[in-house]
Order: C-alpha cells, then structure tokens, then sequence
C-alpha cells in the first residue's frame, strides 16, 4: 500500500527527522533489544547524519497536510561512512569510487505506526536508483536487528553478524548487510 510522498529531504526537515527517528527506536527496538540498549540507541542511533541531507541523497515520507507529517526516512552515501555510531574517523568523508566500492544505504526509520507498509521499500528503491545513475554496482549497510527482515525481502544478504559498541558501552547485535544494484527491467 503506498501512502505519502517521497522527496529529498532538506536541512528544514532536520528536526522533524530526528523526532521520527526517536519515535522510531522507542516504538520498534523494544521488540528486538533490552531496555538499556533502547534507550542507548535512543541517544547514539536516533540523530541525523546532515552530510546525507547536504549531498541530497536522504529521502522522506511525508502525510502532506498532516499534523505529524513524516512517517518515514531513509537515504544512501556515496561517502565512506557506514553507519552513524560509527565514530567519527578521519575517511567518513571520503567520496567512495562506484566501481570498486559499494554505496551505503543509511539511517533508515519507520513511524511506529507505519510499518509494514512498503515506506521503507520505497525509500530503498530510490536509493538503488540514484546510487545506480551514479555508477555503483552494490549496495551496503549496517542493520540493526529490526531492519533485517526488509533488507532481506529487498535481496540483501547478511556478509557479516557485528556488535555495534555505543559510546556508553552498550552492545547492539546487528548485521552487515550487501547487494547487487540490479539493472531495472526493460519497459514493456
């Protein structure tokens, strides 16, 4: 079911953005990890990355003309940084080379009363997309548990199971996660 409409995000959306990541985690990871590690991710998982909405390649949905009108974000880098708690190393910045290096799908979230919609499979459509017009032949990302059943029905496979460490020292399990851009089909 499709509802909402996709754009690029812009620095206006900052706020509203970070209100729906928040919603996000507190709504979803409940299901997936302990209260300590909710509350973690709340603090070091649940902030926009702006070099995403600079370099115009993070997305939204939004209800136009609703009270709270983002239900979903989600974007793609062409830089080297994987995930947001990542840390903050010297390369993040750093362009990636598309034919020898796969774009980063990034900090994607659902409203809590939104999943299970097709939002989030819109927004990785559009990634695929855009990072296919600029060259990149596969895409990457760091999952957290509840995002590994879209990224698995999207054909990602999961390369490596990985302990992401926040900087208050609570574990998260996660996954890396690869796939192929594929070639769109011919139009009929």
């Amino acid at each position: 079911m499709d509802e909402g409409v996709l754009r690029i995000a812009t620095r206006d959306d900052a706020d509203a953005i970070e209100a729906l990541m928040q919603d996000s985690i507190r709504s979803i990871f409940p299901a997936w990890y302990d209260q300590r590690q909710t509350a973690s991710a709340l603090v070091h998982v649940g902030h926009l990355d702006r070099m995403l909405v600079d370099d115009g390649t993070y997305y939204v949905i939004e209800e136009v003309g609703a009270a709270d009108p983002l239900i979903a974000c989600g974007g793609w880098s062409r830089r080297d940084r994987l995930y947001a708690g990542s840390g903050d190393h010297d390369g993040d910045a750093r362009l990636l080379d598309p034919a020898t290096e796969p774009a980063r799908v990034r900090a994607m979230f659902v409203r809590g009363d939104r999943t299970r919609r097709g939002l989030g499979t819109r927004i990785l459509v559009a990634c695929e997309d855009a990072a296919r017009a600029e060259g990149f032949r596969d895409l990457v990302l760091g999952a957290t548990l509840p995002g590994i059943p879209l990224y698995e029905r999207f054909g990602f496979v999961v390369t490596e199971p990985m302990i992401v460490t926040t900087p208050d020292g609570v574990d998260l399990e996660a996954a890396e996660m690869r796939r192929p851009i594929w070639d769109p089909l011919p139009a009929s």
